[in-house]
């Protein structure tokens, strides 16, 4: 792959053009899969510096949230945050305690792997649309995302190619430091 990087590499920086972000940018943040198949430049229509991608298994916004205080805070990213599951994903397909099992067992007698895994959750999906409504209200009901803040939810169909929307909320006012 090294040489492939390297090659490609070199094309890309014959035609290389810095992206004006003022210019591109969309102001929103994409949460999604890293499952090949789902590339939501293309997918969305969006170019380089249009948006902030965000990428992990099964797109969990959990996951992406130290993403997005960075883009909101430092980066100025304080638009819409669309989250994106999509069919057929590989988290709906395996549970938090097989892929635990699996870390464990490809490291036999490892403690300290042991205890490190069994500290994470891999967010098993078991309904796509559920997933995404879960993702949009643990983001709107957060109190570290800037208020105000839309956040929308969608399933791609990689059969299809296809987005539909399944959840919309408002980021609410932070009460953190704050008494009732």
């Amino acid at each position: 792959m090294d040489t492939e990087f390297r090659q490609a590499n070199e094309k890309d920086v014959a035609s290389f053009e810095k992206p004006d972000r003022s210019k591109l940018f969309r102001n929103v943040i994409v949460v999604t899969c890293m499952d090949p198949r789902v590339n939501p430049y293309d997918q969305l229509g969006l170019k380089t510096g249009q948006a902030i991608t965000i990428r992990n298994a099964g797109g969990s916004a959990k996951e992406a949230l130290r993403s997005i205080i960075v883009a909101q805070h430092f980066i100025g990213a304080d638009g819409e945050i669309a989250v994106f599951h999509h069919t057929d994903c590989g988290m709906s397909r395996t549970t938090t305690d097989e892929v635990r099992h699996i870390v464990k067992k490809a490291n036999p007698g490892r403690d300290d792997i042991a205890a490190t895994v069994d500290a994470i959750e891999f967010h098993h999906i078991t309904d796509i649309e559920g997933s995404v409504k879960s993702d949009v209200k643990y983001l709107a009901e957060n109190p570290l995302l800037l208020q105000g803040t839309k956040v929308s939810g969608w399933v791609y169909d990689v059969e299809t190619g296809e987005i539909s929307q399944v959840a919309e909320a408002v980021a609410a006012e932070s009460t953190v430091g704050t008494q009732a």
